[in-house]
């Protein structure tokens, strides 16, 4: 497939189907590899500024927060969750008022049980308050789908918040809780995309507690589990001849973290990335070297070929585990569709996790 389906955060299609993409031709959102001209670059040694960088950073050309939840109910069944919000700026330059404001928001959610798959969509215009995210206390926003802190939000473990979603068929409630800062991805925060300079800010949340409901066809659920948030900006975080990523956000059991993902290249010379998390906070970066993702076989979902099942090997932490769905048809079809949907995994190291697939 080519550049113009890729969405990890991306999501041409909604755009243009409301007139706003600057061109059919944009590689995925925002044109994600496009020149930025006009917008903030991305440069390394940039340091953070907690809250204010749970907030917007309008000077950049695409933003995201996201957030995704491995749940189990009373029975012990799992299932996942998804709560999304992107950001926009159409045009670069000093923010404008009221309908004139050059932001647009997309918000995607979604529920995973091994039985079904649910997801919704919305999209908004800046300036007019439909959506939004405020930096303290933290609150983002996309009309009554909701992130919110409080006076007690912790700003740099980003705790407790409160996550609520309703939609026609349905609807969750959690409270995320942490008792550990944010994470910085990349190189102090600085995650290098290609060796031709693009890149983005990147952090995570990866250790946020959850608990709460989640409601199917009318039906309540009490859940808990363990839930990751990822924060992300950039004004061109792909070159041009990127076509996708496979990316990962895996709990171990001992209470490490795991973060890879796999950038997918036209001539086939895919490169990596991760970074391992210890259970106390610090981290280790992972490079392309020491990182062996193995796709299985293709699968056909929605009319496309997925490989669903994954080997992954990282011989300097000792890691080799198999990562199976919990729901082969965890796809998503938004105005711009990808797969994304809750894993289990096993082998050296057991857990949960998220996997998410573009560009397919």
């Amino acid at each position: 497939m080519s550049a113009e389906q890729i969405s990890r955060r991306a999501f041409a299609g909604g755009l243009m189907s409301l007139g706003l993409c600057r061109s059919a031709g944009a590689q995925g959102f925002a044109g994600l590899g496009e020149k930025a001209d006009g917008f903030a670059p991305v440069v390394p040694g940039r340091p953070f500024s907690f809250p204010a960088d749970h907030g917007p950073h309008p000077d950049f050309r695409i933003e995201w927060w996201y957030l995704t939840a491995n749940l189990v109910d009373a029975a012990g069944n799992a299932c996942g969750i998804q709560w999304t919000l992107f950001r926009q700026a159409m045009l670069p330059g000093p923010q404008r008022d009221g309908w004139a404001n050059q932001q647009v928001w997309m918000g995607h959610a979604a529920v995973t049980r091994a039985d079904t798959h649910r997801f919704a969509e919305l999209f908004a215009r800046g300036g007019v308050g439909q959506a939004g995210v405020d930096a303290k206390p933290f609150a983002a926003w996309i009309d009554a789908w909701q992130m919110k802190g409080s006076e007690r939000t912790n700003d740099n473990t980003l705790a407790p918040l409160e996550l609520k979603t309703a939609t026609a068929d349905f609807s969750y409630a959690l409270t995320l809780d942490a008792d550990r800062p944010v994470v910085l991805q990349g190189d102090g925060g600085f995650s290098r995309k290609s060796e031709r300079g693009q890149a983005s800010y990147y952090y995570s949340q990866p250790f946020f507690h959850a608990r709460g409901h989640i409601t199917i066809d009318d039906k309540p659920l009490d859940v808990t589990g363990q839930a990751w948030m990822d924060r992300e900006w950039s004004s061109q975080p792909l070159a041009p001849d990127q076509t996708g990523w496979d990316w990962l956000s895996l709990h171990l059991n001992s209470g490490d973290k795991l973060m890879l993902f796999r950038l997918r290249q036209k001539d086939g010379r895919n490169s990596s990335s991760g970074n391992w998390i210890a259970a106390d906070g610090t981290t280790r970066q992972i490079a392309d070297k020491d990182i062996q993702l193995t796709p299985g076989m293709p699968v056909e979902v929605a009319g496309r070929k997925l490989p669903l099942e994954w080997q992954v090997a990282i011989p300097r932490f000792g890691l080799s585990i198999a990562c199976k769905p919990l729901n082969t048809h965890s796809w998503m079809g938004t105005s711009f569709s990808y797969w994304e949907g809750p894993i289990g995994f096993a082998g050296s190291h057991d857990g949960v996790g998220y996997l998410e697939m573009t560009g397919y």
